[in-house]
């Protein structure tokens, strides 16, 4: 489980956001809220980016303020795809492994559909192509947090569909807390669990 216990954060001397809330094993947890409200700047300090003046977060009752984001056991998808585009689409899900393994690689594009494109250089991919590669390596690092942040914005609605289905089934069967922020109503009512809005700096359960 993942928990914040009154995480506060300011970009000037003040802090401007006070976050409380949690992210049940197996479930998603879906954080809504305005254009500049501090969606991402809650997950960055979830994973290790920013650092709160004061607060705790703790991972499976662990708490990891002191630990820098390469040491957190958290995983995380930006809305922008980043990947290697002089690579391959199966060499960049490969960098979500600590060791080499084609065949875990093969099965996690395969998954998301995307398993005759795996010697295809990321260049050539298409926007949708390229987030669903981010996703395959995302998902391949397999950490109890996964944050995923506008993840399904470049796909068009069949692959949502498909990919949100994933998603969730993989948080139940893995045991993930998940953390989705997304804008989209469909996205939540798909496969939220639970759902906090972000208003005014602070979380909301809805």
């Amino acid at each position: 489980m993942l928990a914040l216990d009154a995480v506060t954060f300011g970009y000037g001397s003040k802090p401007t956001y006070d976050f409380t809330m949690e992210a049940v094993a197996g479930e998603v947890t879906a954080i809504r809220g305005a254009s500049g409200s501090g969606k991402s700047t809650l997950l960055d300090l979830i994973a290790g980016f920013l650092e709160p003046a004061s607060g705790t977060i703790r991972i499976d009752g662990n708490t990891v303020n002191h630990l820098p984001p390469e040491q957190r056991p958290v995983s995380i998808l930006f809305q922008s795809e980043t990947l290697f585009e002089h690579l391959t689409a199966a060499r960049n899900v490969a960098l979500g492994l600590p060791h080499p393994d084609p065949a875990r690689v093969a099965a996690a594009l395969a998954e998301l559909n995307l398993g005759d494109l795996g010697n295809q250089r990321a260049a050539t991919l298409s926007g949708g192509q390229k987030q669903r590669v981010a996703l395959a390596r995302t998902l391949l690092r397999d950490k109890p947090v996964l944050l995923l942040d506008e993840p399904f914005s470049a796909l068009d609605d069949e692959t949502r569909a498909a990919t949100r289905t994933l998603v969730q089934s993989l948080t139940r069967k893995q045991k993930w807390a998940t953390v989705l922020v997304t804008h989209h109503a469909d996205d939540i009512g798909a496969i939220a669990d639970r759902v906090y809005r972000l208003e005014s700096g602070r979380l909301e359960t809805l």
